[in-house]
């Protein structure tokens, strides 16, 4: 199913800025039938050679079609992550694309921060970090840059506006892994 992912938001991104593309939506959905299911996705833009950031938008939870969600998620990333401006078209060929399909986020009961570090296994759980009004999220891929926990949460907590030491506040903790498809 990878290179099916990866040709859908690639196409929904070419689409986005008015480019030609020749994705036939409805093979896919015949060949693919479970991508007409509800699915969350994320699309993370990479941009070459080193694979910088360049965009990365995404649903927690599955609330529409996996397809609808792809194509939605890859135009938001391209277009619309406040982190970056706009792709341009002569961006496209340095760009790689990554689509993240999402299992359900399931609460992680914890005791303490120490508990907690027990629990959560780096590079293989997705953290939802929820306290109050703030939330974020980082994928399992996160660990890869940020591998040991106090930094990896210290960022989370960061990225959801709250101190970086928030884990003190026994915020809601919920996991979930990914399959993860990567354009080569």
């Amino acid at each position: 199913m990878n290179d099916i992912v990866i040709a859908l938001a690639k196409a929904a991104i070419l689409v986005a800025l008015n480019q030609h593309e020749d994705f036939n939506l409805e093979n896919a959905l015949k060949q693919y039938p479970q991508l007409k299911e509800n699915g969350a996705s994320f699309v993370t833009l990479n941009k070459e050679p080193n694979e910088q950031l360049r965009g990365c938008i995404g649903s927690l939870q599955a609330y529409r079609p996996l397809y609808k969600d792809i194509i939605a998620n890859a135009q938001s990333a391209a277009l619309h992550d406040p982190r970056f401006k706009p792709l341009s078209t002569e961006e496209l060929k340095e760009i790689k694309v990554e689509v993240s399909i999402l299992s359900e986020p399931k609460p992680l009961d914890y005791k303490d921060i120490s508990d907690l570090k027990k629990k959560i296994t780096p590079l293989e759980d997705g953290v939802v970090l929820k306290y109050k009004t703030y939330q974020a999220t980082y994928l399992p891929q996160v660990w890869e840059q940020l591998p040991k926990f106090d930094d990896f949460f210290h960022s989370l907590c960061l990225k959801a506006n709250l101190p970086s030491s928030c884990l003190e506040l026994h915020p809601d903790i919920l996991i979930y892994h990914v399959t993860k498809y990567k354009e080569k």
